[in-house]
């Protein structure tokens, strides 16, 4: 090869033009013969799997003196076109377009023994589990392939045989490395799938266990190089994180998750001859959701047993990979859980810590600093990178979390209240009181805002000037009976707006709104909840009315009470719940009044039933007429059972006065519209009357413990209007004519008092026959 170079010069020094065209078509047409002998070794050796080693060689020693050659002509020809440029331009670019094109081609060949050497020393690290030399090597395989299918004139064919024989040679090693990370780490899991009772997901879930295999038996020196050759080939291969992700998956499915959420789970370490192991226990159970203490003590466990026994690693080698040269494998998997990690603590369990009383504020402390060191602890074993501090920022916002919480607590047990049972009772009198806790003294104003928490003596009385008083019992609310729910809803309102006097300006604000929203939600819930019964139970409608009073009643003065106490903008008047008391006064107005309607529409139905009070000497026709009048006084008995003891004295007596009086008015009527009244007639009628006069006053009868109030069955007229009516009508029908002439009186009467002309002759035409004297009684009735 020497001599071949020797004679491209001339013995004067100049390069002969003739024998340079000539020798570059030679030194082609060799380089065309290499490629070939090159190309049939490829096919050989990666497609027809031909044994070709020796070839190999003498065809990498042939490339490499003809490399040589044409290195020393390159730079003959270089410096002799320098010298007779303006000479040979022209005929000296053709052969070196031709020496480019060959050098193309030895610089292919090149790539491709690069490409054969990467994979023979890959080959022969896996056989040596040098996982990281044969990864590296397995890489730069890669890049020469990626190069030669960059390059112009290579055969497909030939790419596609190493193009598959480089996928082979790279699944061959990640599953050496994944066979040998198996044995280092091992799970145990539960069979899938999850079992869907939840008695069985106790005992399910126990199943799961981690053993760490030959991590105890050797020094962690010794087990290092392993480890870390295993994490760096698949960190040079791309893997890693895809591996670390699916481990960091199971590790919060099957562990970290049941320890946050179930308190009856605990971590187990056992440390044995050759295997480290961490299983989940079963403990007992102290209370539904488990503290923040405990829970970062599970975390820290089962953290710490990966730090020390899996992810230790204290080195990388220098070369590309998927993470970056200076990254720490417990930054990676901290990076892959600690998002849904920090999200279950908080939903889970510091969700749960958070007071529900202001005066607990103090306590929450240690959960603020037990957060704090265990983000610190984490921050040591690496697993948390200093800027990430999720937890300890919801920790420390324990007041915005304590007003939410608080408020989200009001308003679940108002609603639970609200859809309670009504008939469950209490009595409430003048004097009750509402129990609620001692408000920051203000100085004079706050004795005056307070009057159903002052003590005032029955005695006592406000002197209005000019020797008249007020009894201490004005605007107090009147005895009657409310449900005991509606009673703890307006202390649960007292006791909320009392914590409001106390907290932040912020959650004060909440607070106050919530109470007024708890308001709301009783205006919609309660009508609509208790729907049917409220339509069907005169009780119920009855103790809802006076709810809706008592809760009237409490609102017109409690925003004054707290305004004083709480911060701007509620303490300059927007403090007040004035504005609900029209509505729920409407609210139980309304509903007793549709109650009143349906008594009233029952009481008509059975009078109905009466046939008209004709013809009662027939005996069937008294019998209905009585049965109807029985079932009247039976009816407004009943009504009086259920409604005297829950009503105040004065409603209960306006409200069967107006059902007695629309009874009476319409037996009134029946009778005035009688054309023909018998004696017989007469005296059943009287007698039905009597019935009604004797036991209809009885529903007013006071109870007991109100003696006091007899004055109410005795001025029965004042609640029935038309009671003398009903009176004076069996006085006519017993008295004779001229009787019924001496009450009429000329008009001024208690007969031409209680009905008009019209009435008066229609009835004397029906009690009595047509005579002079009847037609001389009705001239005198004018």
């Amino acid at each position: 090869m020497a001599s071949f170079v020797a004679e491209v010069l001339a013995s004067s020094g100049k390069l002969e033009k003739e024998d340079i065209g000539t020798k570059i078509s030679k030194l082609a047409r060799r380089v065309e013969e290499v490629k070939g002998e090159v190309c049939d070794m490829i096919n050989k050796k990666y497609e027809e799997f031909i044994p070709s080693l020796k070839n190999g060689e003498d065809l990498v020693n042939q490339v490499d003196d003809i490399s040589m050659e044409i290195d020393v002509l390159k730079s003959q020809i270089e410096n002799e076109v320098r010298r007779d440029l303006h000479v040979a331009v022209t005929e000296f670019t053709e052969l070196k377009q031709q020496l480019e094109k060959s050098t193309v081609l030895l610089s292919m060949l090149t790539q491709l023994h690069e490409f054969d050497t990467a994979l023979e020393t890959h080959h022969q690290a896996l056989l040596e589990k040098n996982y990281i030399k044969s990864a590296t090597h397995l890489n730069k395989a890669q890049s020469n392939l990626s190069l030669l299918k960059s390059k112009k004139g290579i055969e497909l064919k030939m790419l596609q045989v190493l193009s598959t024989e480089f996928i082979v040679q790279k699944e061959k090693l990640l599953y050496h490395l994944g066979e040998e990370w198996k044995q280092l780490a091992v799970w145990n899991l539960p069979p899938s799938p999850a079992p869907s009772k939840a008695e069985d997901l106790f005992g399910w879930t126990l199943k799961t266990e981690l053993r760490l295999c030959n991590m105890t038996s050797k020094k962690k020196s010794d087990l290092e190089p392993l480890l870390v050759s295993v994490l760096q080939g698949f960190a040079i291969l791309g893997e890693l994180t895809r591996k670390l992700k699916f481990f960091s998956q199971i590790l919060m499915k099957y562990v970290l998750k049941p320890l946050v959420l179930d308190p009856s789970f605990d971590v187990e370490i056992e440390l044995q001859t050759q295997d480290a192991v961490l299983r989940l226990i079963a403990v007992e159970k102290k209370s539904d959701h488990a503290s923040p203490t405990e829970v970062y003590r599970k975390v820290i466990a089962v953290l710490e047993f990966l730090h020390q026994h899996l992810l230790y690693v204290s080195h990388w080698d220098s070369v590309v990979c998927d993470v970056k040269q200076d990254a720490v494998l417990t930054e990676l998997l901290g990076d892959m859980i600690w998002e849904d990690l920090s999200e279950i603590i908080i939903k889970n369990c510091l969700v749960y810590s958070i007071p529900a009383n202001s005066s607990q504020l103090d306590q929450y402390e240690e959960v603020i600093n037990e957060t704090d060191k265990f983000e610190k602890k984490l921050k040591d074993m690496q697993f948390l990178r200093e800027h990430s501090t999720d937890l300890l920022k919801y920790a420390r916002n324990v007041n915005v979390h304590f007003a939410s919480k608080k408020c989200q607590d009001v308003i679940v047990t108002a609603r639970n209240l609200m859809t309670s049972e009504i008939h469950n009772t209490v009595k409430v009198t003048p004097d009750s009181k509402i129990s609620i806790p001692k408000l920051p003294s203000v100085g004079l104003v706050s004795k005056a805002k307070m009057p159903e928490t002052s003590t005032v003596a029955p005695s006592d009385m406000v002197n209005l000037g000019y020797g008249k008083q007020l009894s201490h019992r004005t605007l107090c609310i009147p005895t009657c009976r409310i449900s005991e729910s509606v009673q703890k809803l307006i202390e649960l309102a007292y006791q909320t707006l009392s914590e409001a006097t106390s907290a932040t300006p912020e959650c004060a604000m909440q607070l106050f709104y919530t109470v007024r929203n708890m308001f709301h939600l009783f205006y919609d819930v309660v009508p609509t909840y208790h729907k049917d019964t409220l339509q069907k139970l005169p009780q119920l409608a009855a103790i809802h009315h006076n709810n809706c009073m008592y809760i009237a009643h409490h609102l017109i003065t409690l925003g004054h009470q707290f305004q004083c106490t709480l911060p701007s903008p509620l303490c300059n008047g927007a403090a007040t719940f004035v504005d609900f008391v029209p509505s729920f006064r409407r609210l139980g107005t309304e509903c007793f009044l549709v109650q009143l309607r349906a008594q009233r529409d029952e009481l008509l139905e059975r009078l109905s039933n009466a046939r008209n009070l004709s013809s009662l000497d027939d005996v069937d026709n008294y019998t209905a007429a009585n049965k109807a009048v029985r079932q009247v006084i039976h009816q407004l008995k009943r009504l009086g059972k259920v409604w005297q003891d829950v009503l105040p004295v004065h409603i209960y007596c306006k409200a069967m006065g107006t059902l007695l009086n629309t009874a009476i008015i319409e037996i009134v009527n029946k009778v005035t519209v009688l054309e023909d009244i018998s004696s017989e007639s007469a005296d059943c009628l009287y007698s039905l009357c009597r019935a009604m006069l004797e036991e209809g006053p009885q529903i007013f009868q006071p109870l007991p413990e109100e003696s006091g109030n007899k004055k109410y069955q005795e001025e029965v007229a004042v609640y029935v209007p038309k009671w003398l009516k009903f009176k004076e009508l069996m006085i006519v029908l017993q008295a004779s004519l001229q009787e019924l002439v001496d009450r009429w009186t000329d008009g001024k009467g208690p007969f031409a008092a209680e009905f008009s002309p019209v009435e008066a002759k229609s009835l004397i035409r029906a009690l009595f026959q047509n005579t002079e004297r009847r037609a001389t009684a009705l001239a005198k009735i004018k």
